[in-house]
């Protein structure tokens, strides 16, 4: 998946959820600091994902855009619902990653998780 299929997909969870601020955490999490990422980068289908201020909504998300939903069906690449403790990002420091933020379409915020 590259950059563009990445904001497709927070486009599309803001929209189920109706939430603003989607983070993306997981390999496509990348794509939020670096959206040329290389090809090697770029392989995966889907993008954990799940609502800053509501992560219970991720099962809308999931069910709506997830795998073998319709979503997926017509673009070759799916959202994967999850919530804030499927992955903690932590430096070999003990201390907490930080987060990047990108502003993406229509006032949507691509914030990514990196160690």
């Amino acid at each position: 998946m590259n950059r563009a299929g990445l904001e497709h997909i927070l486009r599309a969870a803001a929209a189920v959820s109706n939430e603003r601020d989607i983070i993306v955490i997981g390999s496509q999490a990348v794509l939020g600091q670096f959206p040329d990422a290389p090809e090697a980068l770029l392989i995966s289908i889907e993008a954990d994902v799940f609502p800053r201020h509501a992560p219970d909504k991720s099962l809308l998300i999931d069910g709506a855009i997830g795998e073998l939903s319709a979503f997926h069906q017509s673009f070759g690449y799916y959202a994967h619902g999850v919530d804030e403790t499927t992955a903690t990002a932590v430096r070999l420091d003990g201390s907490a990653g930080a987060d990047s933020q990108r502003q993406h379409g229509r006032g949507n915020r691509l914030v990514s998780r990196r160690p």
